[in-house]
C-alpha cells in the first residue's frame, strides 16, 4: 500500500487556524488513509482568545509541533519562525508545506520550505491589495512566487496571478518553475457555511450582550497601521463614536489585544471615555469563531479592517464599510456590498448612513461551493 502523503501544515495567526480547520476536516472525512498531516504552530499568536479558543471550537487536534515564538519585530519574528519551520523539515518527513494566507508565519513556511526544496502549497494565493506597504501583500508575493500549488478562491485571484507571468497550464506536473494555478473556492466559506448552525445553537453573546439581531454594527479595527498612527486610530474611533450617537445603533468591538494597548497609549482622553461612558458601545475580548459568526450574520452593519471579516460580512449578505484605502477582496467592492472609507471620517460616515438606509445588495456566488477544502486535497493528492 502506498504511503500517504504526509503535508506540514503552518499555522500562527488567528485566521490561519480557522482555514486549517476546513483542510483537517476535508482529510479526516475525505482522505484520512491518504493523506496524513501534521501541525506546527508557530506561535505568533499566543494569547489564549487569540489562538487556543479555535482549536477547542473548531475541533482541530492539538498542534504536533508548537514553537512559541510569540511576539517580536518582523524580523526577529520572522527569522525564529524560520529556524523553527527549517528544523521540523529537516527533521521530519514532509512532502508538502501547505501554507494559508499573508502573515509572517506564512512567509517563514515560504522561505523555510523553498530552500529545502519541499514544494509548497499556497491557499488564498493571488490575493492582491497592490499597496506594498502593507506587509501582509509582500508576505502573500513571496509566498506565491515560492510556491508548486497556488489554490486561489475567485477568479480575481487567478487573474492577478495572470498578470504576473503565471500559466494556467496544469497538463504537466507542477514544480516551483510551473507552479499549477487553479481556483478552488474560498475554504473560509466552506467553513462559514459548516459551522453557521453550530453557532446558531452554541453562541450566546447576542443574549449575553442584550443585542437584537439586526439591531447593532459590529466593529473590528487591528492593522498597525490603523492601531499604530495616532490620527488615524483616533479618526477611525471618533466616527465610530458619531455612528453610534447620530444612528442611536449599538457598536459592538471584539479588542485585539494590540488594538487595547493602543487605546490606551495613542486614544485621545475625551474619545477613549467616550468608549467606555456608552453603554451600548460594548468592547468585548477578542471573540471565538462561532460567537463571531454569529456577530456576523445578525449585524445590520459591519466595519472593518480586517480581510476575512470583509469576507465572511459577504458570505452573510451583511453591507460592510472598510476601514481602508483598498482591499484585497475587490469584488466586494465591485457588487456594492462593500465600501472602501479609509480612516477618513466623511467616507465612513457617509457609507454608514448609506446602507443603514438601503441595506446591502444580494451577494453573488464567487467564493465556491464550500467545497474548496476537498479540491485541494485532490489536487495535491493527483500527480503522487
Amino acid at each position: 500500500m502506498e504511503r500517504p502523503l504526509r503535508i506540514l501544515t503552518v499555522i500562527g495567526a488567528r485566521p490561519q487556524i480557522i482555514k486549517a480547520a476546513a483542510i483537517s476536516r476535508a482529510i479526516a472525512t475525505s482522505f484520512p488513509d491518504r493523506i496524513e498531516e501534521t501541525l506546527l504552530h508557530t506561535g505568533q499568536h499566543y494569547d489564549a482568545n487569540m489562538s487556543q479558543v479555535f482549536f477547542d471550537e473548531l475541533g482541530i487536534p492539538r498542534a504536533d509541533v508548537e514553537l512559541g515564538v510569540g511576539s517580536g519585530g518582523h524580523g526577529v519574528q520572522t527569522a525564529r519562525m524560520i529556524e523553527g519551520i527549517e528544523q521540523e523539515l529537516k527533521n521530519g518527513d514532509h512532502d508538502v508545506v501547505l501554507l494559508y494566507g499573508d502573515t509572517n508565519s506564512t512567509l517563514a513556511g515560504a522561505v523555510a520550505a523553498s530552500k529545502l526544496h519541499i514544494p509548497v502549497a499556497h491557499v488564498e494565493a493571488g490575493l492582491r491589495s497592490f499597496n506594498k506597504r502593507m506587509p501582509e501583500e509582500i508576505n502573500r508575493i513571496i509566498c506565491d512566487h515560492c510556491s508548486t500549488w497556488l489554490f486561489c478562491p475567485t477568479s480575481t485571484a487567478v487573474e492577478n496571478l495572470g498578470r504576473e507571468g503565471f500559466s494556467p497550464d496544469t497538463s504537466a506536473a507542477p514544480d516551483v518553475d510551473r507552479p499549477h494555478v487553479l481556483l478552488c473556492g474560498d475554504v473560509m466559506y466552506d467553513n462559514s457555511m459548516h459551522f453557521a448552525a453550530l453557532a446558531s445553537e452554541r453562541s450566546t453573546l447576542l443574549k449575553d450582550l442584550r443585542l437584537t439581531a439586526g439591531d447593532y454594527a459590529l466593529v473590528t479595527v487591528h492593522r498597525d497601521h490603523n492601531t499604530d498612527v495616532p490620527e488615524r486610530l483616533n479618526a477611525i474611533v471618533g466616527a465610530l463614536i458619531a455612528l453610534h450617537d447620530t444612528h442611536k445603533l449599538p457598536l459592538v468591538l471584539p479588542v485585539h489585544p494590540r488594538t487595547r494597548k493602543c487605546f490606551e497609549q495613542f486614544l485621545d482622553p475625551s474619545l477613549r471615555n467616550a468608549l467606555t461612558a456608552r453603554p451600548s458601545i460594548h468592547l468585548i475580548p477578542p471573540a471565538g469563531f462561532l460567537d463571531m459568526i454569529a456577530l456576523e450574520r445578525d449585524a445590520r452593519l459591519v466595519l472593518t479592517d480586517s480581510g476575512g471579516v470583509q469576507k465572511e460580512a459577504f458570505f452573510f449578505g451583511r453591507p460592510c464599510v472598510i476601514l481602508r484605502p483598498e482591499t484585497e477582496w475587490v469584488e466586494l467592492v465591485e457588487h456594492g456590498q462593500a465600501v472602501l472609507a479609509d480612516a477618513d471620517p466623511s467616507r465612513i460616515a457617509e457609507a454608514a448612513a448609506h446602507f443603514l438606509t438601503n441595506g446591502a445588495p444580494p451577494c453573488p456566488s464567487i467564493f465556491g461551493d464550500g467545497h474548496a477544502a476537498e479540491r485541494i486535497c485532490a489536487e495535491l493528492l493527483r500527480y503522487r
